[in-house]
């Protein structure tokens, strides 16, 4: 799992998508899990995909790497027989858009504004050593149907509706709730597998997460099942303990920076050890790319699109 997190988180571009090519997906293995009422969960490579099962038809939330398409299909072959209706991206990541352009064959992708503008016009992503380009896709793996805030997709008996939340994992964030079900898709704005990835270079921010965090909380029951970007199905006190970390490591990291420490003198007095537990699960995000995100959402560097060439 630590390997397929590593090229599913990591490859936050189609142009690292090409690395992520070069691991053998066959060795893949998509598993089902039943989440609640008419919504399943998808775990294989890349982000987890959230799916709305009922007589009209499937909803599927972001489609993981294009070389996993069939086995997808295959997955949700076993829990029906009905055909896909909608695809639904909850931001423009290679590891959550990847199939995008098999599953456009036969539904339309529906997305916020800026993951298509993001995945037509490249660009480079990524924060601090972490940054990356990715170059445009193929125009049959844009999002033909888009929205700015919110859109709704009434079928199987459930209102699926897409929220914006703004500069949160990326400027073009989705949470996809399933309010009949009681459950809700994070993206990548909650991941469980520590300190998560902040997009800073693609408009994002540690505050904008927190931000949406705080929405979606404000809108479900207290017993809703999140689907989180990547790990497992969690449940709100998770989501809680996720979004208490990002605070107070937000206001570690505003503190230092009133009393004037560099960001090298925060990384060598270790200022976040107090959440070493969150501290390069799955050796991903480590404390000091994380105090590093939060030092540049504070200064203002978060947000410029920057177009491929």
């Amino acid at each position: 799992m630590r390997n397929w997190l590593l090229c599913g988180v990591g490859v936050l571009s189609l142009a690292a998508f090409g690395v992520a090519q070069d691991n053998d997906f066959s060795k893949v293995q998509i598993k089902v899990e039943k989440v609640a009422g008419s919504v399943y969960m998808l775990q294989g490579a890349g982000g987890n995909i959230g799916v709305s099962i009922g007589d009209d038809g499937i909803v599927i939330v972001d489609d993981q790497f294009a070389p996993l398409a069939d086995k997808i299909r295959a997955a949700l072959k076993g829990i029906t027989d009905k055909p896909v209706r909608f695809v639904i991206n909850t931001h423009y990541h290679g590891d959550h858009t990847g199939g995008n352009l098999a599953f456009q064959k036969e539904a339309p992708i529906i997305a916020q504004d800026n993951v298509r503008k993001r995945l037509e016009e490249g660009g480079v992503g990524g924060v601090g050593a972490m940054k990356n380009e990715h170059k445009p896709v193929e125009p049959g793996a844009l999002p033909i149907l888009t929205f700015d805030h919110q859109m709704t997709v009434h079928l199987n008996g459930e209102d699926i509706r897409a929220l914006h939340v703004p500069s949160g994992h990326t400027d073009g964030d989705s949470v996809i709730f399933f309010p009949k079900s009681n459950v809700v898709h994070m993206g990548d704005d909650f991941v469980t597998y520590g300190f998560p990835f902040v997009d800073i270079n693609s408009g994002g921010s540690v505050r904008g997460m927190i931000d949406a965090i705080d929405k979606v909380l404000s809108q479900v029951p207290p017993d809703a099942k999140f689907i989180p970007g990547h790990g497992p199905l969690s449940t709100s006190k998770e989501v809680r303990d996720f979004q208490q970390m990002l605070k107070e490591t937000l206001a570690a990291v505003q503190d230092a920076m009133s009393k004037g420490l560099t960001l090298d003198q925060m990384k060598q007095q270790k200022i976040l050890e107090k959440w070493s537990s969150f501290d390069g699960k799955d050796k991903f995000i480590h404390a000091d790319t994380w105090i590093e995100t939060i030092y540049d959402d504070l200064s203002g560097k978060s947000g410029e699109f920057v177009k491929h060439n």
